[in-house]
């Protein structure tokens, strides 16, 4: 089974890890855990606003009926052929999905290749400097 791991962390941990990854990688000291499907947002709006219902509804009806076509996969979705072919573009760039060429009559075929998205959201109610370490008052 192939998962896909959605987090969400701010851009600054966001580009000192890719930095590592990429300096790993180039080292070749990548073990296994590293090579896992990963997609990190910078903000829980970046997430919110790349997947939407209509986003991942799509994104489901591509893994289960493997559309050969972006009409085919608008058709599954009850949705305009333009407004699927606009998410699948987005949906390819943030690499959720893969978009072949060579489907029948020269369609491009929408590939979702994982079985399984897992999301962790760390969503903290205060930021650092709003907790005050003196305990609550009790009268």
């Amino acid at each position: 089974m192939t998962t896909l791991h959605i987090t969400v962390g701010d851009r600054a941990q966001v580009r000192k890890d890719t930095l590592q990854f990429i300096q790993d990688a180039e080292a070749d000291e990548l073990d296994q855990s590293d090579e896992q499907a990963v997609l990190q947002f910078g903000t829980y709006d970046d997430l919110v606003d790349s997947l939407t219902p209509l986003r991942l509804t799509l994104i489901q009806a591509i893994a289960k009926n493997h559309p050969s076509s972006m009409r085919e996969a608008a058709r599954l979705v009850d949705r305009d052929v333009s407004d699927v072919h606009a998410d699948l573009k987005h949906l390819e760039v943030l690499g959720i999905l893969e978009l072949e060429e060579g489907g029948p009559g020269g369609a491009i075929q929408p590939i979702v290749p994982f079985d399984k998205i897992e999301m962790h959201i760390d969503y903290p109610l205060l930021d650092d400097g709003d907790v005050d370490s003196t305990p609550a008052s009790a009268d």
